[in-house]
């Protein structure tokens, strides 16, 4: 299908419903099945499963996601394309430095609870939003990932799964990531990229930075910040946001896909037949920014779409807490709201 009439939610071949986990699992257990035919298949989609209880509240102890950014599409976009990635380092490589069914299975629970540590705890509901947590989140998912491990057989993959879901965030260098075993660390390299192609190629990504990414920013210190000498703007507003964007895709590419990560997004085209839908996707996403920024024509980014958290109205409430935050930090006549808005 023409990547113009790409459904919202779904992935970059608009063949998988991506804010859905029973379409999610259903494709990634035809991948593993296919790939790995001693893969314990009911281990995988119980992970899954287990996902979609925890974004949507239903865990015992957790409150469900409600962060609009990195919501449940978010992660299972991300799992999707981990598990095309791991599938397709196992077709490239030869047998001895293959990752073998367990350590493919690790990787994928690593990837579906990398943002884990956006769910607030029962204990944590006074914590107006899991955005709060943007700058130590990792670190929470490794600790979730510790809990949740041995409940699926997987315990003794806690000490490389809760070390390589950092290759996901930047609260730990990754020369300071220890593993033992390069086929980890590959990985880590792996689950990395499919977390940054994922977001990158969604077909709404430029809303969702402009519209999400700068509230969650916003409520993690991310945006704006108390400096020695006063308060610190990295992003002024979501506008100003998508006009870093190009940079930050330019240097993530280079920095992390290219250099950190060794090409790993090159995986994909054993799976797609020589090309790389996602970062296909990425170009256009990019090209057709540059052309915004060019032509001041905003009033393009018209997209709005679904939100999937445990909040019935996410955006109004999102933008409330958001409004709130930069009024308490800056005073009510200083706001970038004060003059309706960025």
């Amino acid at each position: 299908m023409n990547a113009r009439y790409r459904r919202s939610d779904y992935d970059v071949t608009n063949t998988v419903q991506v804010s859905s986990p029973v379409a999610v699992r259903d494709a990634v257990v035809d991948l593993f099945a296919a790939t790995w035919p001693d893969c314990d298949l009911d281990r995988v989609a119980r992970a899954v499963d287990d996902f979609a209880r925890l974004f949507r509240g239903e865990m015992e102890g957790y409150l469900g996601v409600d962060t609009v950014y990195h919501d449940m599409q978010h992660s299972l976009d991300v799992v999707l394309a981990a598990a095309r990635l791991l599938v397709g380092w196992e077709r490239s490589v030869e047998p001895s430095a293959r990752f073998g069914a367990e350590r493919a299975t690790m990787g994928l629970v690593v990837a579906l609870f990398h943002d884990a540590g956006y769910i607030r705890l029962e204990g944590e509901a006074d914590v107006a939003n899991g955005a709060v947590f943007t700058r130590n989140h990792v670190t929470r998912s490794a600790r979730f990932l510790a809990s949740y491990l041995p409940q699926i057989g997987l315990d003794h993959w806690t000490p490389v799964a809760t070390r390589v879901v950092h290759f996901t965030g930047y609260e730990v260098p990754f020369d300071r990531i220890r593993l033992g075993n390069p086929l980890d660390r590959k990985v880590g390299h792996l689950l990395g990229t499919a977390d940054l192609l994922a977001q990158m190629a969604d077909r709404c990504y430029l809303e969702k930075c402009r519209d999400r990414l700068y509230a969650e920013f916003v409520l993690g210190g991310i945006a704006t910040y108390p400096g020695t000498e006063g308060i610190k703007v990295n992003y002024g507003s979501g506008l100003d946001l998508l006009r870093q964007t190009p940079h930050f895709v330019r240097s993530v590419i280079r920095d992390r896909l290219e250099a950190a990560f060794e090409h790993s997004y090159r995986y994909l085209q054993a799976v797609f037949d020589g090309r790389n839908p996602y970062m296909e996707a990425i170009d256009r996403n990019v090209a057709f920014l540059r052309e915004l920024m060019r032509n001041q024509r905003w009033p393009m980014l018209r997209r709005k779409p679904p939100v999937f958290t445990v909040n019935a109205n996410p955006m109004d409430e999102v933008r409330s807490l958001m409004v709130q935050h930069l009024e308490d930090t800056w005073g009510p006549a200083l706001s970038p709201f004060a003059n309706n808005g960025p």
